[in-house]
C-alpha cells in the first residue's frame, strides 16, 4: 500500500506498525556475510537517539551528521528529525576545513561522525565553537572529548514520544553547486515526506533496494531511505562502488537508484557482452530478480533505455533538485516517454517563464539558511525558479533543454544551450566526457576521450577521430550552434559530489 505521509516520523511509525520484525536495513559485516535490522529495531534505535539528544539538552538544535552510508547514519538522521531537531547531512568526502565551515554556517551544536573522518572529529570543537558535543559512530565507550553513539542509543531505550508538525524544519542540506558558494537548503518534514510518498510507483512491497548513492544527497535520502521505508522495502547498503558488481550478487536487489555516470559504466559492460544471449548476461550481471533502475541527477541518453530494455530492465528517468526535496518529475514503468524526464509528481505543478521551468507545491523548500538575498532570487510568490530551461507538455511530461546560467549568447544574439550540444556529441562512444563553452567568441568543445574504447576500437589518431565526430555533428547543425574549436583533455573533468562536471 502507498500511504501519503506528511512527516518523517509518520513514515517510520507507519512502517514499524506494518512491517514490525521484518528486515528494514541489510549491510555487510564480512566479505560475503550480511546482518539485518528490522523495522522495530530502526524505530527503537532512532527513538533512543532522539531521547539521548533530549537528555543532553540538544533537542530542537541543529545536528550535523557525516559518514559513509551505514545503519548508524540512518538511525542518527531519523533520531534527529523525529525528535523535532534539525539534521545537517554533510558530504563525507569534503576537505576538513570546508566541513568545519559548513558545520559552523549551519549553527550545529552536535557533530555525529563516522571514524573515517577522525581528522574532523579531532578538530571540530576548536574550529566550531558552537559545537558542544562530538559523537563517534564507532567508539564503544564515552571519553572526555567524545561520546559513543551506540552507548547513547542503548542508554535511552524507552519509546520517545514527540509530536512533529509537518511544517517543522527537518533538514538543512547543502547543495554542491556546479558554481559558487554552497547554499543550505531548508526542507521541512512535509517537504521530504510528501515528496517521498505522494506518487504510487506500483513497486511491490518488500522490494529489495541496493543503495549505492552518497546518503547525504537528497535523491538517496528521499528515494532510497524514506520512500524505501514507506513501502516496507529491504534497503541494502552498498559499501563501495568498487564492489558494486559483487554486492549486486550478494544482496540480489530488484531496484537500484543510480546517476547516469554509473548507468553508462554498466552499459559499456553490456556492450562488451553483446554477442551473448541477453537472459544469460542478465542472470550473471544483475540476477534474474532485477527489474528497475531509477535514474536522476543528469542527462541520460535515450539509447540507454533500449539497451537495458533488451535485458528486461526498465530505466525510470526522473528530474529534481535539492530545493524541491528533490523530485520534480519521474517516469513510471507503464508510461515511459523517451526524451522526457518523466511526469510531474502529484504534489508539484509547473509553469514556463522565458523558457525557464518554475515549480510550486508541497516539496518546495522554505529557503536558503541565512541567505535572504539568494532566497528572494530563487523563490518568487511561492514558485521555485529551477534555473533549468525546457517545457512541460499538456500531459505534464517535462522536457529539459539546458541550464539558464550556462546559456551561450552568440555575437549575433542567438541563444545556445551547451547541454544540448554536449548531449548530441556525447552520444558517440569515443566521447567519455564533454564540456561545451564559449571561448574567444566561438563555441569550443573540450572532450575527454574514452581511453578503453580507443584501445578496443584500435583508434590510432584520437584527435582526428574526435574532429570527425565534431564535423559529423556540425554538418546538420545550424551555423550558430556549430563547434568551431576542439580541445582534448588528458584527465577527467573535476566534478561535484553528485557527479556533475564543474563549470568554471
Amino acid at each position: 500500500m502507498n500511504k501519503v505521509c506528511s512527516s518523517i516520523r509518520e513514515i517510520v511509525e507507519y512502517a514499524q506498525q506494518q512491517y514490525g520484525d521484518a528486515d528494514a536495513i541489510r549491510y555487510k559485516v564480512g566479505k560475503n556475510e550480511t546482518e539485518a535490522k528490522s523495522y522495530c529495531d530502526l524505530k527503537r534505535d532512532s527513538d533512543g537517539f532522539g531521547a539521548a539528544l533530549a537528555a543532553l539538552g540538544e533537542q530542537g538544535e541543529h545536528i550535523a551528521i557525516t559518514g559513509m552510508t551505514s545503519y548508524a547514519w540512518i538511525v542518527a538522521y531519523l533520531g534527529v528529525v523525529n525528535s523535532g531537531s534539525v539534521a545537517v547531512p554533510l558530504d563525507v568526502a569534503l576537505p576538513a576545513e570546508e566541513m568545519c565551515e559548513l558545520i559552523d554556517r549551519a549553527d550545529a551544536t552536535v557533530f555525529v561522525a563516522d571514524e573515517i573522518r577522525a581528522d574532523v572529529l579531532a578538530i571540530v570543537r576548536e574550529r566550531c565553537p558552537k559545537v558542544k558535543y562530538v559523537i563517534s559512530m564507532q567508539k564503544e565507550e564515552d571519553t572526555k572529548e567524545m561520546l559513543s553513539f551506540w552507548s547513547l542509543v542503548k542508554n535511552h531505550p524507552e519509546e520517545f514520544i514527540c509530536e512533529v508538525e509537518p511544517e517543522r524544519l527537518a533538514t538543512i542540506m547543502f547543495t554542491s553547486g556546479t558554481t559558487g558558494k554552497s547554499k543550505g537548503v531548508m526542507l521541512t518534514h512535509r517537504n521530504l515526506a510528501e515528496n517521498a510518498t505522494c506518487l504510487d510507483m506500483k513497486f511491490p512491497e518488500r522490494s529489495v533496494l541496493l543503495s549505492v548513492l552518497p546518503i547525504h544527497h537528497a535523491y538517496c535520502l528521499s528515494m532510497d531511505i524514506l520512500k524505501g521505508l514507506s513501502l516496507g522495502s529491504i534497503v541494502c547498503i552498498n559499501d563501495s562502488l568498487m564492489r558494486m558488481a559483487k554486492n549486486i550478487r550478494l544482496f540480489r536487489p530488484n531496484i537500484i537508484l543510480m546517476v547516469p555516470l554509473m548507468i553508462e559504466t554498466m552499459a559499456k559492460k553490456l556492450e562488451d557482452a553483446a554477442g551473448l544471449p541477453p537472459e544469460i548476461v542478465k542472470r550473471e550481471v544483475f540476477g534474474e530478480q532485477f527489474h528497475t533502475i531509477c535514474s536522476g541527477g543528469a542527462y541520460l541518453p535515450p539509447a540507454m533505455l533500449d539497451l537495458f530494455g533488451k535485458y528486461g530492465i526498465d530505466i525510470l528517468q526522473g528530474y529534481g533538485m535539492t530545493e524541491c526535496s528533490p523530485v520534480i518529475s519521474t517516469t513510471v514503468r507503464w508510461d515511459i516517454r523517451k526524451g522526457s524526464v518523466g511526469r510531474l509528481v502529484p504534489n508539484c505543478e509547473a509553469k514556463v517563464v522565458d523558457e525557464e521551468i518554475w515549480v510550486r507545491g508541497s516539496s518546495v523548500m522554505q529557503g536558503y539558511y541565512k541567505m535572504p538575498e539568494e532566497t528572494k532570487e530563487t523563490l518568487v510568490d511561492g514558485w521555485l525558479r529551477t534555473g533549468d530551461l525546457g517545457y512541460v507538455d499538456e500531459d505534464g511530461f517535462v522536457y529539459l533543454t539546458g541550464r539558464k546560467k550556462n546559456l551561450i549568447i552568440t555575437k549575433n544574439g542567438e541563444n545556445v544551450s551547451p547541454e544540448e550540444l554536449e548531449n548530441k556529441i556525447g552520444e558517440n562512444r569515443l566521447v567519455q566526457e564533454i564540456l561545451v563553452r564559449e571561448s574567444e567568441g566561438v563555441i569550443e568543445a573540450e572532450i575527454f576521450p574514452d581511453q578503453e574504447y580507443v584501445q578496443k576500437a584500435g583508434v590510432e589518431d584520437v584527435k582526428a577521430a574526435l574532429q570527425e565526430v565534431i564535423d559529423t555533428y556540425n554538418r546538420t547543425a545550424p551555423a550558430y550552434k556549430r563547434v568551431y574549436r576542439l580541445k582534448i583533455r588528458e584527465t577527467e573533468f573535476p566534478k561535484t559530489p553528485s557527479k556533475k562536471i564543474r563549470r568554471y
